[in-house]
C-alpha cells in the first residue's frame, strides 16, 4: 500500500539507510496518485547519498515550498554553482529551518563567525533547544575558542550524556588544549556504554590524529570522499614520513577554502619546491602563505603570523621572518618546526648569539643530524667565537660530501673570523682530501695568521707548536 511505502522510507531515512528510503519513495512515486511532496523527499535521501545532481533534479520536481528551496540550496553549494546558490540563498525567510540552513552554508564554507551568530541568536529565542549548543560549540571549536566551546557542550551533555556527536568534539577541544592522551581518554564513555567506535567512521579517523597518524594508511584512504579532514590529515601524515610526492598529490586538486586547507597547500608546494629545486612550487607556497597572513581574520592569529613569516622565509627576508617569529615564540616553546625555522632566521639575519641559543634548544634528534642545522650551528659558534665548538661538530661527522661541505664553511669562516688556527686545521684536511692549490694557500695563510697572533700575544707558544706538526 502507498501508505506503507511512505512509513518505510520514512523509518529507513531517520535509520541513516539512505538507499533504502530512496528505493522505496520511487517505488511510491511510480504508483497512481503519488503526492509530489516525495519528491522533495526523495531528493534528501539523494543529497545524504552524495548524489547532489539527482538531488537537484528530484527536488526540481517536487511543489515550490521553504524544503525544496533548502534542499536546492545546499545542493547548490555542493555543486559549487554559485549562482544558484545566491539565487536560493535570497529565497530564505526568517523562519527558525530556514535560519539553520543558511548558518549551516555558512560553516561549511568557512564562515564560522557568521554562523555562531546566527546559532546564537535562534538559541536566545528557543532556549529549551539545547541541542543549539552543539552547532555554537562546533563553531567556536573551528574559531579556535577551545575552553569556550567545552563551556557551552556541557550543557548538552548534562541532558545528552551518550551524545556520540558531543564526546567526539568534547575529544577534539581535548587535543587543540591539550594532546592526542588527553583527547583518547574523553571518548571512554562511549566504549563504557558499549559502542564500538569502530562503527563511527569520523571517531575511526579522529583516533588516527590523537595517535599521531598511528594506521593512518588503512583508516584514511576509504575515508577520503567522506570525511573532509581526512584528506589534510593523511597529506600531513606523508609530510611527516618524507613522502612529499604522495602529499602534493593528495591536494594538488584541492581548491582551498579555508585558512588551514591554504596553509597546508603552502606547506606542501614549498616542501616539494625544496627537495626538488622548483621556483614554481615554492613561489605558489609564498603566495598561499601570502593570503593567510595578510587575511584580516588572521593576521593576528598565531597561524596567520607564522604564515607571514614562512613568506618572507622563502623570500630570503630574515628580518621580517624574525620580527614575526619573536611576536609568538611565548606560545611555541616545544615545536621543534618553529624552533628549526627561528633558529635559522636568526642565524641568516647575523644574530648568532641567540640563535646559537635557540637551535641548541632544538630536541628532535633527526633534524639535529642534518647538515642544514650542523652547518648554521658551526657557523654560529664561529661567529660567537667558539671554533672548537664548530671542529667538534666536524669531528663527529663521518666521511661524507657533507662533512667535505663543512670543512669548507669552518676554513673560510674562521679566516674571515680571525680564528686561524682552526681555519688552518680545517685547511689542512681539505688539502690532503683535494690537493687544490686554493686550499695550500688558504693554510699558508692561516698558518701566518696563528703566528702573527703569537706574536701579537693572542696566541700561545703551544698553539704555533702544534701548527707546525
Amino acid at each position: 500500500k502507498p501508505e506503507i511505502l511512505q512509513w518505510l522510507a520514512y523509518a529507513a531515512f531517520h535509520l541513516g539507510d539512505y538507499r533504502k528510503a530512496a528505493d522505496e519513495y520511487a517505488e511510491y512515486l511510480a504508483g497512481p496518485d503519488a503526492s509530489k511532496e516525495a519528491h522533495l523527499y526523495l531528493a534528501a535521501c539523494h543529497y545524504y547519498m552524495q548524489n547532489y545532481s539527482e538531488a537537484m533534479e528530484e527536488a526540481a520536481k517536487g511543489p515550490a515550498s521553504a524544503l525544496q528551496n533548502r534542499i536546492m540550496f545546499h545542493s547548490a553549494h555542493r555543486l559549487n554553482d554559485e549562482t544558484r546558490l545566491m539565487a536560493h540563498h535570497q529565497k530564505l525567510k526568517t523562519t527558525k529551518e530556514d535560519q539553520l540552513s543558511l548558518a549551516a552554508i555558512h560553516y561549511l564554507r568557512g564562515h564560522f563567525q557568521e554562523a555562531t551568530d546566527i546559532y546564537k541568536r535562534l538559541l536566545l529565542e528557543n532556549r529549551d533547544d539545547i541541542a543549539l549548543n552543539v552547532y555554537v560549540a562546533m563553531c567556536y571549536y573551528k574559531l579556535d575558542y577551545y575552553d569556550v566551546s567545552l563551556e557551552i557542550l556541557a550543557v548538552y551533555l548534562q541532558s545528552h550524556p551518550a551524545s556520540v556527536v558531543s564526546i567526539n568534539l568534547k575529544a577534539c577541544n581535548h587535543f587543540k588544549l591539550y594532546n592526542g592522551k588527553a583527547a583518547e581518554a574523553e571518548l571512554r564513555p562511549l566504549t563504557d556504554q558499549g559502542l564500538n567506535m569502530e562503527d563511527y567512521d569520523i571517531i575511526v579517523h579522529n583516533l588516527v590524529v590523537f595517535r599521531g597518524g598511528e594506521n593512518a594508511l588503512q583508516v584514511l584512504p576509504p575515508l577520503l570522499d567522506y570525511i573532509p579532514e581526512a584528506r589534510l590529515n593523511l597529506a600531513i601524515f606523508h609530510l611527516r614520513n618524507d613522502d612529499v610526492q604522495e602529499a602534493f598529490d593528495l591536494i594538488k586538486d584541492l581548491e582551498p577554502s579555508a585558512p588551514q586547507e591554504y596553509i597546508l597547500k603552502g606547506v606542501v608546494n614549498a616542501a616539494l619546491g625544496q627537495a626538488t629545486g622548483s621556483k614554481e612550487h615554492l613561489k605558489k607556497a609564498q603566495q598561499f602563505f601570502q593570503l593567510v597572513g595578510a587575511s584580516a581574520s588572521e593576521c593576528d592569529t598565531i597561524p596567520g603570523r607564522q604564515c607571514m613569516a614562512s613568506c618572507f622565509f622563502l623570500l630570503k627576508q630574515f628580518e621580517d621572518v624574525n620580527i614575526y617569529l619573536k611576536s609568538i615564540k611565548a606560545y611555541m616553546h616545544n615545536d621543534d618546526g618553529f624552533t628549526w625555522n627561528h633558529g635559522i632566521a636568526l642565524a641568516a639575519s647575523g644574530e648568532y648569539a641567540e640563535a646559537e641559543e635557540v637551535l641548541l634548544s632544538l630536541n628532535n634528534e633527526k633534524s639535529r643530524s642534518e647538515f642544514t642545522y650542523i652547518s648554521w650551528l658551526a657557523r654560529c659558534y664561529i661567529m660567537n667565537h667558539k671554533p672548537r665548538q664548530a671542529w667538534e661538530l666536524y669531528l663527529k661527522m663521518e666521511t661524507s660530501p657533507d662533512s667535505f661541505n663543512l670543512l669548507q664553511l669552518i676554513s673560510n669562516d674562521c679566516y674571515q673570523m680571525g680564528q686561524f688556527f682552526y681555519s688552518a686545521k680545517a685547511f689542512d684536511v681539505l688539502e690532503r682530501l683535494d690537493p687544490d692549490a686554493e686550499y695550500w694557500e688558504g693554510k699558508r695563510g692561516a698558518c701566518v695568521g696563528v703566528l702573527q697572533a703569537v706574536i701579537a700575544g693572542k696566541e700561545s707558544n703551544e698553539t704555533l707548536q702544534a701548527v707546525i706538526a
